[in-house]
């Protein structure tokens, strides 16, 4: 099996047009945004590169630039919408099947336990089905947070340097 073919994001970006909201919580011509899955956490995002790449390096100067801008954005519409007291961003990429780069973008809310911050928010994946935020609650937040975002819908507009970039 190829790498692109065992590679989770990739075989999302495949179907980005039929994607559920959770998977298209916004999407630029080098970004797509998704809710994380099996968190007990909602609101915890997911920011990847539209394209195959596994480093940061590997990135081109306008995906660079994107990067930024959106992490900003994404932090911004998380403040928003949960009251988070900030926001994580993190990227490891080492798991079988997502060395696809990608960065979580993780909203930290005043009232987290001392165990879980840093690092140990990793401690809200991976959780039994029964903590993890459901599909439709992913999905509702999703399209909450789109609202928050600039361009506050999943129309397709302008480049990364535009407010309105998002879709």
């Amino acid at each position: 099996m190829s790498q692109l073919a065992a590679c989770y994001a990739c075989e999302q970006e495949k179907m980005i047009e039929t994607l559920p909201p959770r998977e298209r919580v916004a999407v630029d011509d080098a970004w797509r945004v998704a809710h994380a899955m099996d968190t007990a956490l909602a609101g915890w995002l997911v920011l990847l590169p539209r394209r195959h790449v596994v480093a940061v390096a590997e990135l081109t100067g306008v995906e660079a630039a994107g990067l930024g801008v959106w992490q900003v954005r994404l932090s911004q519409a998380l403040h928003a919408v949960t009251g988070c007291a900030k926001t994580y961003v993190i990227a490891f990429g080492e798991a079988e099947g997502f060395s696809h780069l990608h960065f979580h973008v993780v909203p930290r809310m005043a009232q987290l336990a001392e165990g879980l911050r840093g690092p140990g928010v990793f401690g809200l994946l991976g959780r039994a089905a029964e903590e993890q935020v459901s599909a439709a609650e992913m999905n509702q937040f999703a399209v909450v947070l789109r609202h928050h975002l600039p361009g506050g819908s999943d129309r397709p507009s302008g480049s990364c340097d535009d407010d309105s970039a998002v879709r």
